[in-house]
C-alpha cells in the first residue's frame, strides 16, 4: 500500500488532502466533523482583529453550472470570520489538542502594520497550532480595507509583513498568493525573499458570475445591489495548475514548498498538482457541494493511482511534471501529429465535421460513396486536436505522431526526429533570443 503520509514543512498530517480556508473550517464542529471523515488537515477559516466584521444576511453564493447542472464554478463574497478572536483561538486550541496528529494551520488577516501582526501572532502561536497561513489573496470585501488581495498585489508589502511574522513568530509561515495579478512569480519571490516558509495558492479569482435577466440586477444580490466576489471550484483548475507550475519552474522561487489550491474535486486533481511540485492540497468547493466524506474517494484514488505506477511515497512523483512545462519557443517544430477516428466507435454525430469545417482547416470528410461518413484527410488535417476535443465519446478519435521518416502529407516534407536541445535548432525562428537561463527548471525539492 502507498504511503499517503505528509510532511510539509514539519508538520505532518496522515494524508496531503487539507481543507483550505474557508466557510468549512470556520468552527469546531465543522473541523472535527472533517478529521473524522478523513482530512489530513485543516486552515482555519480567517482570524482578524477586526471585531466589527459583518456578513450579509442574504445570498453570498452564485454558481455557474454546466448544462447538467453541475457546479463547475460558485462566487462567494462571504468575509473572514465573523465570530470573536477569543472563541476562536480557544477552539483551535482544543481542536488541535484532541488530534494531534493532523495538521492545524491558522489563517490570518489583519491591517499592514506591524503592530497588528506583533498582537495577533504569539495569540495564535499559544494556541499549539502547526503554522500560519497569510491570506494576502482574498479579492472582495476586506481587499477594499486595505487587506487580501491589496497586499498581495503588491510585492513590497508581501516581503515586509511576511518578513514582520517570521520575526515574531516561531510558527512555519505559508503566504496565500492571489491569482489578481499580471504575474504569479513577482509575489512568491516576494515571499521568498521576505523568508515564507512556503506558499499557497490560488486563492479566488475577482469575478461577477451573472446577471438576473428578468431584474436586470446581478447575482448575487442583497437588497437590490451586489458585489463582485471570489470565484473558485473546477473551472479555475487551469489557472491555477499554471501559476502553480510557474513558481515551481522559477529560478528565483525553485525549491519553495507549495500547497496547491483550486479547484480540486478528484484524486486526479490532486495528483496533478502534486505532479506539478505540491506537497499538500486544499479544498473548499467541493466539500461544499459534496460534504466531507469526499476524501475517503480521494485516499483511495490517489492511494491506487501509486500502487499502480510503483510510487511508495508523495514524493516518489512530486514534481516530476514540473520539466515538462516549458515556454512556447522551446517547443520542437519538426514534431508532426494527426488525427485518427475510430469507425467502430464513432456514433456519425457530426461535431467533428462541423467544427473542423467551420473553424478550422476542413480536414474531417462528411461523406464517403454517398453515405454520412466521418473521416480525417490527412493532408490537410494541422494536429490542432479540436476534434479530439470535443467529441462525445471518450477515445473516438486520438492523435498519432508521425514517426521520424515519415512524409507530411500536408507539407510534402519528411518528418525529422526530435533535437536534443531546440533551441540551437536551426528551424527554431527563436534560436537566437532563448536564453539558456530560462530552460525548464530542475524538478522542484530535488
Amino acid at each position: 500500500m502507498a504511503d499517503l503520509s505528509s510532511n510539509f514543512l514539519g508538520i505532518k498530517s496522515p494524508n496531503p488532502f487539507w481543507l483550505a480556508s474557508a466557510p468549512p473550517t470556520d468552527k469546531e464542529y465543522n473541523v472535527v466533523r472533517a478529521f473524522e471523515a478523513g482530512w489530513g488537515g485543516v486552515v482555519w477559516k480567517t482570524l482578524g482583529l477586526d471585531p466589527h466584521v459583518v456578513n450579509v444576511s442574504g445570498p453570498r453564493y452564485s454558481t455557474l453550472r454546466s448544462q447538467d447542472r453541475k457546479i463547475i464554478g460558485l462566487n462567494n463574497i462571504e468575509l473572514i470570520t465573523d465570530r470573536s478572536l477569543d472563541i476562536n483561538l480557544e477552539e483551535i486550541a482544543r481542536v488541535k489538542r484532541n488530534w494531534p496528529d493532523r495538521a492545524l494551520v491558522v489563517s490570518i488577516m489583519v491591517p499592514c502594520d506591524e503592530d497588528s501582526w506583533k498582537f495577533i501572532l504569539p495569540l495564535v502561536e499559544q494556541t499549539g497550532a502547526d503554522g500560519i497561513e497569510l491570506n494576502f489573496g482574498c479579492p472582495h470585501g476586506m481587499s477594499e480595507r486595505g487587506m487580501g488581495a491589496a497586499v498581495g498585489q503588491v510585492p513590497e508589502y508581501i516581503e515586509m509583513v511576511t518578513r514582520w511574522c517570521k520575526q515574531y513568530c516561531r510558527l512555519p509561515v505559508i503566504v496565500k498568493l492571489t491569482p489578481n495579478i499580471t504575474d504569479i512569480r513577482y509575489p512568491a519571490r516576494a515571499a521568498k525573499q521576505g523568508g515564507a516558509d512556503a506558499v499557497s495558492l490560488i486563492n479566488t479569482i475577482n469575478s461577477i458570475t451573472g446577471v438576473d435577466l428578468d431584474s436586470l440586477i446581478m447575482s448575487p444580490s442583497t437588497d437590490g445591489k451586489g458585489s463582485h466576489g471570489g470565484y473558485c471550484g473546477p473551472a479555475v483548475k487551469p489557472i491555477a495548475l499554471n501559476m502553480v507550475a510557474e513558481i515551481a519552474r522559477d529560478p528565483q522561487t525553485q525549491g519553495l514548498p507549495i500547497s496547491g489550491i483550486g479547484g480540486v474535486s478528484t484524486w486526479r486533481d490532486a495528483a496533478e498538482f502534486i505532479a506539478l511540485g505540491c506537497g499538500t492540497v486544499q479544498v473548499c468547493t467541493a466539500v461544499m457541494v459534496h460534504g466531507f466524506g469526499i476524501v475517503q474517494d480521494m485516499i483511495s484514488g490517489l492511494s491506487n493511482y501509486m500502487d499502480e505506477h510503483g510510487f511508495r511515497r508523495i514524493e516518489d512523483f512530486r514534481g516530476r511534471a514540473v520539466p515538462t512545462v516549458s515556454d512556447w519557443r522551446y517547443l520542437n517544430l519538426n514534431h508532426v501529429s494527426k488525427a485518427v477516428i475510430d469507425q467502430d466507435s464513432c456514433i456519425q454525430c457530426g461535431k467533428c465535421h462541423i467544427a473542423c469545417e467551420d473553424t478550422s482547416h476542413q480536414a474531417i470528410t462528411a461523406e464517403k460513396n454517398g453515405q454520412r461518413h466521418f473521416e480525417v484527410k490527412e493532408e490537410d488535417c494541422v494536429g490542432c486536436n479540436l476534434c479530439v476535443s470535443i467529441c462525445p465519446v471518450e477515445n473516438c478519435i486520438t492523435m498519432r505522431d508521425l514517426a521520424p521518416g515519415e512524409v507530411d502529407l500536408r507539407t510534402g516534407k519528411t518528418v525529422s526526429g526530435l533535437y536534443a536541445n531546440w533551441t540551437t535548432h536551426p528551424n527554431n525562428p527563436m534560436a537566437e533570443a532563448a536564453p539558456v537561463a530560462e530552460q525548464t527548471a530542475a524538478v522542484v525539492g530535488a
